[in-house]
C-alpha cells in the first residue's frame, strides 16, 4: 500500500477478520462465509451505496483466498497487504443447540493474531474517509488490537465520526467478560455511534449506565439491537424506541447485525450526517432503515449472501 493515497472512502473498516463454517443443509456439513465484524461490516456498507474499504490481512490459504475474492466481489477495496504467507485464515466453526441459538468454536492458528499490524493503517485513507468503524472482536488479541486502537484514535483526531460495534463473544474473550469491558472502555473516548445488544448493555452495566457514558464519553449515539422487536436509540439524552419489520424468525440470523448496523450508518452519511450533523429525525430515519436491513438478512437466512441491497432496503419505503 502507498504511502500517499488520498482515495477517498464513505467508510473504512479495521480488525481481524475470519470465515465462519455455517452449518450446511445436511447434518455434519458447512458453508463457508467470510465473517467477523470487519468484513460483513464493508460489505453491508458498500451493499448500501457506500464506498467501502477494509484494513486485513488474510492467511495465504484456501480461506483466505476465499475471503479476499468475497471482499472483492461486493466490491469492497482492500487497504492492507492481502496475503500472509506465514499466516492461517482464523476460523470459527458454527453449530446450532437445539434451541436453535449459535455455537462457537474457533481455531486461531498460528499467526492468525498477526494478521494486522500498525505498519498496515494509513493515516491519509483515515484523513480522507467519512467514517472509521471497528468491532471488539478485533480488541480481544495483539497486534491486532492495538492497529484497531490506533485506526479509531487516529480518526477521531481527524474529526471523523467513529463507529464501533461492541461485539461480545465469549469463546474470543475466554469467558473474561471483565476484560473485554476493560478493552472497550479503553477505546471510548475515540467513539462517535455504537453499536450494542441487550447483553452487552448489561455487559457495561445496565441502561442508566450506558447513559452515564455516553455523557462522560460525549458519545453521540448508541443502539441497543433487540433483534425482531427493533432497536432503541439513546441520542441526546432521549431514549427513541424504533419497533422493529415483522419477518419469519429463522434460527440462524448470522450477519443481522452487521446488514442492522450497514445499513443505519449508510442512511446517516448519505443523509449528510457527519460528525456535527446528526439530529434526532435522521437517527430515527437511520434506526428504520437499519431495521430493515437487518430484518431482511433473517428472513434470508446466513451472513454475506444475506446482506440487503439497497435498492431492496428502499422498496419498505417507496
Amino acid at each position: 500500500m502507498g504511502s500517499n493515497n488520498k482515495e477517498r472512502f464513505d467508510v473504512v473498516s479495521v480488525g481481524e477478520i475470519l470465515i465462519d463454517f455455517l452449518p450446511g443443509e445436511e447434518e455434519g456439513s458447512y458453508i463457508r462465509n467470510p465473517g467477523g465484524a470487519p468484513a460483513n461490516f464493508s460489505i453491508a456498507a458498500a451493499r448500501n451505496g457506500l464506498k467501502s474499504g477494509i484494513f486485513c490481512k488474510a492467511g495465504d490459504d484456501d480461506f483466505g483466498h476465499f475471503l479476499m475474492k468475497t471482499l472483492k466481489e461486493n466490491e469492497v477495496e482492500h487497504l492492507c497487504e492481502e496475503l500472509c504467507k506465514d499466516a492461517i485464515t482464523t476460523m470459527a466453526f458454527v453449530s446450532l443447540t437445539d434451541k436453535g441459538e449459535r455455537s462457537f468454536t474457533f481455531a486461531r492458528k498460528p499467526g492468525a493474531d498477526s494478521l494486522l499490524a500498525l505498519t498496515d493503517i494509513n493515516d491519509d485513507i483515515i484523513r480522507n474517509s467519512r467514517l472509521v468503524h471497528a468491532g471488539s472482536c478485533s480488541l480481544s488479541k495483539d497486534p491486532a488490537a492495538s492497529a484497531t486502537v490506533y485506526a479509531l484514535k487516529r480518526g477521531h483526531e481527524e474529526g471523523k465520526l467513529v463507529s464501533f460495534d461492541i461485539n461480545y463473544r465469549d469463546t474470543m474473550w475466554e469467558n473474561d467478560k471483565a476484560a473485554a469491558t476493560r478493552k472497550v472502555n479503553e477505546i471510548l473516548d475515540y467513539v462517535d455511534l455504537l453499536k450494542v445488544s441487550e447483553e452487552e448493555i448489561d455487559m457495561l452495566g445496565g441502561e442508566q449506565a450506558v447513559a452515564e457514558l455516553m455523557a462522560e464519553k460525549n458519545i453521540s449515539c448508541v443502539v441497543e439491537t433487540l433483534g425482531g422487536e427493533g432497536a432503541k436509540c439513546f441520542y441526546d439524552g432521549e431514549e427513541i424506541f424504533v419497533e422493529g419489520i415483522k419477518v419469519d424468525r429463522v434460527a440462524d440470523t448470522t450477519g443481522a447485525g452487521d446488514a442492522f448496523w450497514g445499513g443505519f450508518i449508510s442512511c446517516l452519511l448519505l443523509d449528510n450526517a457527519d460528525k456535527h450533523g446528526l439530529d434526532r429525525e435522521k437517527v430515527i430515519k437511520a434506526a428504520r432503515y437499519g431495521n430493515v436491513s437487518g430484518a431482511l438478512c433473517v428472513q434470508r437466512k446466513g451472513a454475506i449472501a444475506a446482506l440487503p441491497t439497497r435498492s431492496e432496503i428502499e422498496e419498505f419505503f417507496n
